[in-house]
C-alpha cells in the first residue's frame, strides 16, 4: 500500500469567449469585468459584426456576446450566421435599447440570452454560464413587453424593403436592391403601412424600428 498525497483534480478549462461591440471603451470594460470571473476567458474580441464568424472560428470560442448594433452586420444577423455555421457556439445578445421586437428576432436567431447592457457584471457571468447548460436567460422586463406586444406583423420581405427604404431610396431603387418588380415593392411598402398604422414609409420605418422589428 502506497502512501503520499492525492492527485488533485484538474480545473475544468475556462469558458472562451468572443466580445463584440462597436464601441471601444465598453467593449473593454466588459472585457476587463468578465476576465476577473476565473472561470472565462475572453479570447476574442471584435468591432463589427461581420467579423464575428472567422474570429469565433479562429478562436475556438464556446460563447459569443453579441451587440445589437454594429457595422457591418448586426448582432441579430452575425447570430444566425453563428447559429447555421458554427451551432455548438452559444450566443448571448446584449442591447441597449429595450425594444421588445428585438428579444423575439434574437431567439429566432438562435439566442440563448438577451440581456441589457446595463445588467450587473455578476449577471452577465451568471448567463454565460447557464446558456452552456442549455439554460436560457432573458432580461425578465423585455420578456414581459414582448409578451404585451405581441409578434411582428411583417414579413420578411416587408422588412427587406423598409430596410432598404429607410436610407431614402425610390421604389426603383428597392426593386433593383431586392430583385423585385416595382409594383411589388408598392405592395409591400403598401401592406408594411396598413399594418403598423402609419401615413408614409418613413413613418413605418420609424415605427419598426423603434419595436425592434427591423
Amino acid at each position: 500500500m502506497t502512501s503520499g498525497n492525492p492527485t488533485p483534480t484538474p480545473s475544468p478549462a475556462p469558458i472562451r469567449l468572443l466580445l463584440a461591440e462597436d464601441q471601444s471603451m465598453v467593449r473593454e470594460a466588459l472585457a476587463a469585468l468578465l476576465g476577473l470571473e476565473p472561470d472565462i476567458e475572453v479570447v476574442a474580441q471584435v468591432a463589427r459584426g461581420d467579423e464575428v464568424l472567422a474570429a469565433a472560428r479562429e478562436a475556438g470560442v464556446d460563447v459569443a456576446l453579441l451587440d445589437i448594433e454594429m457595422p457591418g452586420m448586426t448582432g441579430i444577423e452575425a447570430a444566425a450566421r453563428l447559429t447555421a455555421e458554427l451551432p455548438e457556439v452559444k450566443i448571448v445578445v446584449l442591447t441597449t435599447f429595450g425594444r421588445p421586437g428585438y428579444l423575439r428576432t434574437a431567439m429566432e436567431a438562435g439566442a440563448r440570452a438577451f440581456l441589457v447592457k446595463d445588467a450587473p457584471a455578476a449577471q452577465l457571468a451568471a448567463a454565460v454560464r447557464k446558456v452552456l447548460t442549455g439554460e436560457r436567460v432573458i432580461d425578465p422586463t423585455l420578456a414581459a413587453a414582448a409578451l404585451a406586444e405581441g409578434a411582428n406583423p411583417l414579413t420578411d420581405r416587408e422588412r427587406d424593403v423598409l430596410r432598404v427604404a429607410a436610407d431614402g431610396s425610390t421604389n426603383a431603387e428597392i426593386a433593383g436592391t431586392l430583385q423585385l418588380s416595382q409594383g411589388t415593392v408598392r405592395n409591400y411598402l403598401s401592406t408594411a403601412i396598413q399594418k403598423l398604422a402609419t401615413r408614409n414609409r418613413a413613418e413605418a420605418v420609424r415605427v419598426a424600428r423603434e419595436k425592434g422589428w427591423l
